[in-house]
């Protein structure tokens, strides 16, 4: 009898440490709920209003980040290896964490490269001329094209999704898409074609430009990447461009430091302000740049405010 009473408080032991255990743990595979990893928090966003209540999802890169030179940590990396889903960008914008995904991938995790599937462009020229432009969240369009590819990932590949919820989610969204889109036209409508002129701290508004009907006169760093650096030749020419064009205003995104912007407006002969954008990362929580339809919103008004 002593031997059963044993057994029995052992099992009931056992199963209290399981039950407290299930009960402390986060979400994903310990919640029983699938899991989607998200290398930058504007995908993530958009992730997110597709996925809604459906799964969970991880973000990976922190607000106000650089998607160019941001890490992760060890536990990060591991979630990678056991999300049911990563979505990334998928045009060489997530330098330092590319690997991490082709690990996951070769493991077999499912992954969607979101900027294959957008009609990418190509920079024209600095030293990423011929390679394609990940930067295409700028243009709401592209990422209207980007949910629908999202949702059919994540319907096909997400095992457990409640169908109906994502789909109604992506409707919704893309609602919300055309409206920034149509919004965004309106604004820019404002501008008289002949300042409708951009400079920018890298090359990061080629989209936008393309979409409504800017030119880019140039970057201070002519590249794609913020991890390239500008020489002295390609300051005097950008400093020659602005003077031709008559550019009021140079670009520059929140997260990144001005110097560059302020040392080239004071070379050039003019009167040029530095503005500052939601460029390739969101910003915290209850700050303008928070999602992406308000930092696409703040942006539009910084430009039609620094160019008309």
């Amino acid at each position: 009898m002593r031997r059963n009473c044993l057994r029995r408080t052992l099992s009931w032991l056992v199963a209290a440490l399981v039950a407290t255990v299930t009960a402390c743990g986060g979400g994903g595979a310990e919640s029983g709920r699938s899991e989607i990893v998200v290398t930058t928090n504007i995908l993530g966003d958009v992730v997110r209003n597709v996925v809604g209540d459906a799964a969970e999802v991880r973000v990976l890169m922190k607000p106000n980040a650089d998607p160019h030179s941001f890490g992760v940590s060890a536990q990060e990396a591991e979630a990678m290896n056991t999300a049911d889903l990563i979505v990334y960008n998928g045009l060489g914008l997530e330098e330092n964490v590319t690997r991490n995904v082709e690990s996951a991938a070769e493991s077999g995790v499912p992954t969607l490269a979101v900027g294959e599937h957008i009609d990418p462009i190509r920079y024209t020229e600095g030293d990423t001329a011929g390679a394609p432009d990940p930067h295409f969240w700028t243009d709401p369009q592209r990422m209207i094209t980007a949910v629908d590819v999202i949702e059919q990932v994540i319907i096909n590949e997400v095992n457990g999704i409640d169908t109906a919820a994502v789909e109604h989610n992506a409707q919704v969204y893309r609602r919300q898409l055309q409206e920034l889109d149509t919004s965004m036209a309106a604004d820019f409508d404002s501008i008289a074609p002949q300042r409708r002129k951009l400079v920018t701290n890298h090359h990061v508004l080629g989209y936008l430009a393309r979409r409504f009907g800017f030119t880019v006169i140039g970057a201070i760093v002519p590249s794609g990447t913020t991890l390239a650096a500008p020489s002295p030749s390609d300051l005097e020419s950008l400093v020659a461009a602005i003077e031709t064009a008559r550019v009021p205003a140079i670009f520059v995104d929140s997260s990144q430091p001005e110097k560059l912007a302020r040392v080239l407006s004071e070379q050039a002969d003019i009167d040029v302000q530095i503005v500052p954008l939601y460029s390739e990362s969101l910003s915290p929580p209850g700050t303008p740049g928070s999602t992406y339809l308000d930092m696409m919103r703040s942006n539009t008004d910084s430009i039609v405010n620094g160019l008309r």
